[in-house]
């Protein structure tokens, strides 16, 4: 796996907003609101990682970019480069909390809410402790 990769997106300024693709990924899309470029950068950054990272974790092989000159253009499309650095994209997705239905009996959880016991922390205290670990796992658990 690469640490940084750097793609073209192509920026199409409609009416309604700036959608955003990558031609050599695709399915790889986002937008931002008309006018904001700046929120299409930082939009298609994020598509950008975490489309790589779903595509680590399929194990499909990445695509070279293509030269810009081969990429063809319509009216109101610009091209832009995009780059991503994975390491901070593959540590946000794994730090990233997800949601886990539990069910109690009423009575306790009635009683918990009265303490207001924050019932997640204990939960994740008492299963890194079943688990025999302190710190967060550094691979992804599908």
């Amino acid at each position: 796996m690469k640490n940084e990769y750097a793609f073209i997106a192509v920026f199409e300024y409609a009416e309604d907003g700036i959608n955003i693709f990558f031609p050599d990924l695709p399915g790889c899309l986002s937008c931002a609101e008309k006018n904001n470029t700046e929120e299409a950068i930082n939009n298609a950054k994020e598509a950008l990682g975490l489309y790589i990272f779903g595509m680590e974790q399929d194990s499909e092989t990445i695509p070279n970019p293509s030269p810009l000159q081969e990429i063809k253009l319509k009216k109101n499309c610009i091209p832009v480069l995009i780059d991503v650095f994975m390491p901070s994209v593959r540590m946000a997705v794994k730090t990233t909390f997800v949601k886990k239905t539990l069910s109690l009996p009423a009575w306790l959880a009635a009683l918990a809410d009265e303490k207001k016991v924050n019932c997640s922390k204990i939960f994740q205290d008492a299963l890194k402790n079943f688990l025999g670990i302190d710190e967060p796992r550094t691979t992804v658990i599908a």
